[in-house]
């Protein structure tokens, strides 16, 4: 039997290694003495990104070649996570002659009726666990909403222009000498930050006059 080790990791979070799936699944793969390892494809990619799953996409050409028997993985939703994804791709496969096998659920292996049983079973409760955690989010937000607390990224405590390199930034930026996102590098702030900086001086009239020798230091910074 020709079997593929599939692993995936998500972008959200940066310190998931895909070796924590990829190790046991070697180890399990050793143990079927009568079947080839065609190899191992790894994704870094949401469940639900099919378009920056490549290597998940490959593994089902192989399969649509014939060219695989069985796919190994950690655990189900490493493969596919909604109920609709999950059926359409069990149906490819088994008209290749292609199973999939959990190694942290057992009770998967859809070479068999039961197995392919529950397998519909585990994805309907991931993608359930999936809108539920959802629905505690949005509802945890609009009670510290209700409560009057801050959501999402902190506001900043200080405006720019109270920056101490801000009159200098805005000359030179007038100037021509510097474009506003060279001008939001220097101040470490979003380019919009400036602009809408720069819009709200001009239409009051307002321009901070700068020392030539700050706006040569914010123009060409000094090397570190």
């Amino acid at each position: 039997m020709r079997l593929a080790i599939y692993a995936r990791v998500s972008t959200r979070d940066k310190y998931q290694d895909p070796e924590t799936q990829l190790r046991p699944l070697r180890e399990h793969a050793t143990t079927l003495a009568d079947d080839d390892l065609v190899g191992e494809f790894v994704d870094s990619a949401s469940a639900d990104d099919l378009r920056s799953r490549v290597r998940w996409r490959e593994l089902l050409g192989l399969a649509q070649r014939r060219r695989l028997d069985l796919i190994l993985v950690w655990r189900l939703d490493r493969a596919c996570r909604s109920v609709l994804d999950g059926a359409d791709t069990l149906q490819r496969l088994r008209t290749c002659g292609c199973a999939i096998r959990s190694l942290q659920e057992p009770w998967i292996d859809t070479s068999s009726p039961m197995g392919e049983a529950l397998y519909h079973i585990t994805l309907a409760w991931a993608q359930l666990e999936k809108a539920t955690l959802i629905e505690r989010t949005k509802a945890g937000m609009e009670r510290a909403r209700a409560q009057g607390k801050q959501v999402g990224r902190p506001r900043r405590m200080r405006a720019i222009t109270q920056h101490p390199r801000w009159a200098a930034t805005e000359a030179a930026t007038r100037a021509g000498l510097l474009t506003r996102s060279e001008g939001a590098k220097r101040l470490h702030v979003r380019k919009g930050t400036v602009v809408a900086a720069l819009a709200q001086r001009s239409g009051k009239g307002v321009v901070a006059p700068a020392d030539p020798a700050q706006i040569a230091a914010v123009v060409v910074p000094r090397s570190p």
